[in-house]
């Protein structure tokens, strides 16, 4: 995990370095039609996998209650910056 973190940092770096280049301004879309393809590829590599399709009730409600405890945290604290920070404790100027 930490070498997917340090590899996505670096292209962040990269790009705040090259954002004058013309050419990776037009980047947006292929860059999205690779993300498909691989959303694509993960979820035929999935598919062929025995073990998770026979598994999928159990890794399926394991999943859903992941995402909704991220979801549920994120907004908790989503909420908590903007009452804090953002709207300085709940007064109004």
């Amino acid at each position: 995990m930490f070498t997917v973190i340090s590899i996505m940092f670096a292209g962040v770096v990269v790009g705040y370095l090259l954002k004058g280049i013309p050419l990776l301004q037009k980047l947006g879309r292929p860059i999205t039609y690779t993300i498909y393809a691989l959303l694509f590829l993960l979820g035929a590599s999935v598919g062929t996998n025995p073990q998770i399709i026979e598994n999928l009730r159990t890794l399926g409600l394991q999943a859903l209650l992941l995402a909704a405890a991220a979801t549920a945290g994120s907004v908790l604290m989503g909420w908590l910056v903007y009452r804090l920070v953002i709207n300085k404790g709940g007064r109004t100027s």
